[in-house]
């Protein structure tokens, strides 16, 4: 007996999942280019395509791939239904091929013999990784326009917060002065480098037929000038995507470099939003997302305004090495020419990674494009640490200047005037560092103008500004409104 909260085992909604235990990939884009209509739409696509080529090749009756074409349109199929009947043969292609073969059959009016052109000399094998690499490279393609976009985001901000002063952390605590336009820079660094590597991956066709040598595509082109190379090499160029020398079958780089690429792309990702987090909590304050209707709600507390973008990315980022790490664990696992299971886990793994990265590339734009920022806080956090901030400037300057006292060198005594500030409270630190340090280093070596200047957090900066730019430099291409000219090195381009 069920209930209505209780579906009755076997029960599917037609509308499938649709992301509500998953908010990050819940929008229409990624439906529509990684959704289960997408997968059935890229299955059908290899097979129109392939029947295009045969007919091309003289393969197969003339104006058979235009009744397949006709017959791939994928409205004509139910997702769910091919779902439930794929636990039949152990993938999707195998009833789809089915229910295609018939809409074929209905629509060849002119009895053109169309059905000839259906999956040739082609495997499920074949047909499930060409289609899911056309699913990729459709899903990456918009993946990289937000991505771009994000990155011009964060480009601007680094270009526009040069000089904006914060204060650097390590290990949860203040270290040393920095600037939020090398924090925005280095935001940056991580999503470029990451997208230009995610630019060079290549979506192979692939081809190998039943057991991996073309046997059947043999035979299909005995006394033909075609050959199963030519036939593939012609495949990737209908539908766009790479040839491939061979078939790849159980060789499973084409995947696992995908969802490594995949991968660093929400790490980057994680990056930035693990810093939003924190620097938007109200005790920092110097950071907040932009502000949409609806946005950052809490079911109890009207007054929260959760940073809910950034919480999104970050849920994307940690789910990602676990998929990824899938890929892998199925690449070691594919025994013989067709693995029992290994490679029917790559397919969710794959679709969820390219889910994740899609939909939090969406949110990062937004976020990244948005993105209130805070100087006075900065300065303000800045501040806190007082001078304190300095030391490491200071010692570097002034411990070569001090001669031996009481067995210790330069460097001993400084450090010793750091250990009795932190023995102060809080809010004595700053004056007490200025009194000790006053006291171990005379005017006659340290001027009074000279130890002011070592205690302005702007003037211990070091290259802060020349990485920024570099950074910038580096990746012009995602970075549309930094200099393009020249390169990391400050060469002309030109």
């Amino acid at each position: 007996m069920t209930d209505a909260a209780s579906p009755a085992r076997g029960a599917v909604r037609a509308d499938g999942d649709v992301g509500l235990l998953s908010p990050v990939s819940a929008s229409p884009l990624v439906g529509v280019l990684a959704g289960d209509r997408a997968v059935l739409a890229a299955i059908l696509a290899v097979e129109s395509g392939w029947a295009a080529v045969l007919e091309k090749a003289d393969l197969a009756p003339a104006g058979a791939a235009a009744v397949v074409a006709s017959a791939a349109e994928a409205g004509r199929y139910d997702p769910v239904d091919i779902a439930r009947r794929a636990q039949g043969g152990g993938n999707p292609v195998i009833p789809l091929l089915g229910d295609l073969r018939k809409q074929v059959a209905v629509l060849d009016t002119g009895n053109v013999g169309a059905g000839k052109a259906v999956h040739t000399s082609l495997t499920s094998q074949d047909v499930l990784d060409t289609a899911l690499m056309l699913l990729a490279r459709n899903t990456v393609e918009a993946l990289l326009a937000d991505l771009k976009g994000a990155t011009t985001a964060l480009a601007t901000l680094a270009e526009q917060h040069a000089d904006t002063l914060c204060v650097g952390r390590s290990l949860t605590q203040h270290s040393l002065p920095f600037t939020f336009g090398l924090r925005a820079a280095q935001w940056f660094q991580g999503v470029a480098a990451a997208g230009r590597n995610l630019e060079t991956v290549e979506f192979r066709v692939q081809f190998g037929g039943a057991a991996g040598t073309l046997a059947a595509g043999s035979v299909l082109t005995s006394g033909s000038s075609a050959t199963p190379f030519s036939l593939a090499d012609a495949l990737a160029s209908q539908l766009g995507l790479s040839a491939a020398p061979a078939p790849w079958h159980t060789n499973r780089l084409a995947i696992t470099s995908l969802g490594h690429a995949l991968a660093a792309v929400l790490d980057s990702f994680g990056k930035i939003a693990a810093d939003v987090l924190f620097l938007s909590r109200p005790e920092v304050g110097e950071l907040a997302e932009p502000r949409a209707a609806g946005r950052g709600v809490s079911s109890a507390m009207p007054q929260k305004q959760n940073p809910v973008l950034s919480v999104l990315v970050r849920s994307a980022a940690l789910q990602a090495p676990n998929l990824a790490a899938q890929l892998h664990l199925a690449a070691a696992n594919f025994n013989d020419e067709r693995p029992d299971g290994a490679w029917h886990t790559e397919w969710p793994a794959l679709r969820q990674l390219l889910g994740l990265a899609l939909g939090a590339a969406g949110h990062l734009r937004e976020l990244a494009e948005g993105l209130q920022v805070f100087p006075e806080a900065m300065r303000r956090n800045l501040d806190l640490a007082g001078p304190l901030l300095l030391a490491e400037g200071v010692g570097a300057a002034v411990a070569p200047l001090l001669e031996d006292k009481d067995g210790r060198n330069g460097k001993q005594q400084l450090q010793a005037v750091v250990d009795r500030t932190l023995q102060a409270p809080p809010a004595e630190q700053a004056a007490t560092y200025r009194k000790l340090l006053r006291e171990a280093v005379p005017a006659s070596v340290l001027p009074d103008v000279r130890l002011e200047e070592l205690l302005d957090p702007a003037s211990y900066l070091g290259e802060a500004a020349e990485i920024s730019r570099r950074i910038l430099a580096t990746y012009p291409a995602f970075a549309a409104n930094s200099p393009s000219d020249t390169d990391a090195n400050g060469a002309s381009r030109g």
